[in-house]
């Protein structure tokens, strides 16, 4: 009874383990890419100046992208 117990509790721990690394890897691959100035202004963007993060590109859709 005790060996089943300890067995759900890995098992449970091992599911959780391998949900969070997955949930990790899509959550990295989810994320927006940056965009050059040139790719920017070619999509009709516009390129600001943040102060102490760099330059953001925003779209005419109103979306936001980092330019690298």
């Amino acid at each position: 009874m005790r060996m089943r117990r300890i067995l759900r509790l890995a098992l449970a721990a091992a599911t959780l383990a391998g949900m969070s690394a997955v949930g990790a890897v899509s959550a990295g691959a989810a994320s927006s890419p940056n965009i050059t100035r040139d790719e920017c202004t070619a999509a009709g963007g516009q390129v600001t100046a943040r102060p102490y993060a760099g330059y953001l590109c925003t779209l005419p859709d109103g979306t936001t992208q980092a330019v690298t």
